[in-house]
């Protein structure tokens, strides 16, 4: 028996979210996600979200949100994080350029955000990107060096499978590697031409804006896709999950190629998970 809870990091669906939050996450619920992760709330307040969660019988187990918030305003931002429900607060984001210059700033930051969520008993967590893996500290690169110097108690892995993977790495390696402290996974497939090329991304929050460099997919041959039409071998990533202390599936496409809108994406996500026995 599948002793996962699978998400969907709403990310996915921010243009339906944008455009209708409640009938978003009804249509979510009926695909067969019970849980989801937010990344923006759409000007709505956290009893007005916390309630449509409800309605649709959909758990608030996580957002994603940047770190230095809870330095600017920990009592508001915590509220809301409450109000919902959350266990969990990744932090989505942090360019490049910071690790590269700013990494022992960044890791007492992190650190002190760590504990400050942990005393209002929610776990901060970090979402990977592929450069993660080719910026160096000391001798290591510093997705590895950042668990390193972070108790567990106060950063824990959410590592994503796509990034794991495009930044040239086994990705059932690193499940197996964190999996001692790590209880949300993302799991993103994806198609491309060479692994390892540099970054494909520009995050795009909730107004529109562009954050981060974004190269010219077309000639990577890099596209998003739904989970179980790229090149992740999902079963030997699941495989692997299951003999680790992850709890929560999370499904997530940033970008949607194929001609399908972003919900039938996140239907066939779920559909084939489903399918392979979860």
């Amino acid at each position: 028996m599948n002793r996962f809870k699978l998400g969907l990091q709403l990310y996915s669906v921010r243009d339906e979210m944008e455009k209708d939050m409640e009938a978003t996450l009804k249509a979510v619920a009926e695909m067969g996600y019970e849980c989801v992760e937010f990344a923006g709330y759409f000007g709505k307040s956290a009893e007005e979200v916390k309630t449509l969660c409800d309605k649709y019988n959909l758990t608030p187990i996580s957002v994603h949100q940047t770190h230095p918030v809870f330095l600017e305003d920990a009592e508001t931002n915590i509220a809301y994080l409450k109000t919902l429900g959350v266990k969990y607060s990744a932090i989505p984001w942090v360019s490049p350029d910071d690790w590269e210059n700013n990494y022992d700033k960044l890791i007492g930051e992190i650190k002190q955000v760590g504990k400050i969520l942990k005393d209002n008993g929610i776990q901060l967590l970090y979402h990977n990107h592929d450069f993660e893996f080719h910026v160096k500290h000391g001798n290591d690169c510093v997705l590895n060096a950042l668990y390193k110097d972070v108790p567990s108690e106060l950063l824990a892995p959410e590592l994503d499978m796509c990034w794991v993977h495009y930044a040239g790495n086994d990705p059932v390696e690193y499940v197996k590697k964190y999996g001692d402290i790590e209880e949300v996974l993302h799991v993103k497939d994806f198609i491309c031409k060479n692994l390892a090329a540099g970054p494909l991304y520009a995050l795009i929050d909730e107004k529109g804006n562009a954050d981060g460099e974004q190269r010219n997919r077309e000639s990577d041959g890099f596209e998003f896709r739904a989970v179980g039409q790229g090149r992740q071998d999902i079963p030997a990533i699941m495989k692997a999950a299951e003999d680790t202390k992850i709890k929560y599936i999370i499904v997530e496409q940033d970008g949607h190629t194929t001609g399908k809108s972003s919900l039938e994406d996140a239907k066939d996500s779920i559909d084939y998970l489903r399918s392979i026995g979860y």
